[in-house]
């Protein structure tokens, strides 16, 4: 029996190291200047935590978006929680960082992703994904004094919505 190196398996371990190094900096410090985090996560992983009607919305996968507005930040070894705003309705996530499919962060053209054996049965790898698609007019607002998220589909344009892919905004509050 020979014995090999798992290099993907360390390059996963590596790069959730990164994610958890990023967000503890985040959660002591704030966001720095123009920096923001798109983050997709697998919805039905068993350790993911999520309010019913958001995992029945999003029944696969959920991107949030880091940027204006966060609440109650808080990054363990394991994951991290956080309180989004949807709608109006605060409601807690706790993501495993085992569940989180890419981690980008577009103003500084930096990208992780995931890839398990099931895609392509391939070995895990590290690359830049394309920057999703940009938010509508109404989502782009940096209005700091309401302080309020809103869950938007990344493909909606003129009443129109995409069913593949769902962007959920996270306006991070800055200390």
């Amino acid at each position: 029996m020979s014995r090999s190196i798992d290099y993907g398996n360390l390059m996963h371990e590596a790069m959730r190291g990164l994610i958890r190094k990023v967000l503890q900096d985040v959660c002591d410090n704030g966001l720095p200047g123009a920096h923001h985090f798109f983050i997709t996560f697998d919805t039905s992983h068993p350790d993911a935590e999520l309010a019913d009607w958001l995992s029945d919305r999003y029944p696969g996968e959920m991107t949030v978006v880091m940027q204006h507005w966060y609440d109650n930040l808080e990054v363990t070894d394991e994951g991290f929680s956080v309180t989004l705003n949807f709608g109006d309705a605060p409601e807690p996530l706790y993501i495993p960082y085992d569940s989180i499919k890419t981690f980008v962060d577009p103003s500084v053209e930096f990208g992780l992703r995931f890839e398990t054996k099931g895609e392509d049965d391939e070995a895990p790898q590290t690359s830049t994904p394309p920057v999703p698609a940009k938010l509508p007019d109404a989502q782009k607002k940096d209005d700091k004094s309401s302080r309020k998220g809103k869950a938007v589909t990344s493909g909606e344009k003129d009443g129109k919505t995409a069913k593949d892919a769902e962007v959920v905004s996270l306006d991070s509050f800055r200390k």
